[in-house]
């Protein structure tokens, strides 16, 4: 199901880094993430609400340009 929040997102399994673009078009790499929890996301209904509840406020991230 497409999302209102995110457009796009691609995950490193060697470096565990997931890239997630949002509508707005801003840009963030979250590090250290697990590829479990990038597998529920790909699964989720609602990317967006898992992003919020899993990923916003667990990992560490940078924006990127």
């Amino acid at each position: 199901m497409p999302s209102t929040v995110i457009r796009s997102f691609d995950y490193d399994p060697e470096e565990r880094r997931l890239d997630i673009q949002f509508v707005t078009g801003r840009r963030y790499s979250y590090h250290d993430v697990p590829a479990r929890i990038v597998a529920a996301m790909r699964s989720a209904r609602s990317k967006g609400q898992f992003f919020n509840a899993r990923i916003r406020d667990h990992f560490a991230f940078t924006r990127k340009p």
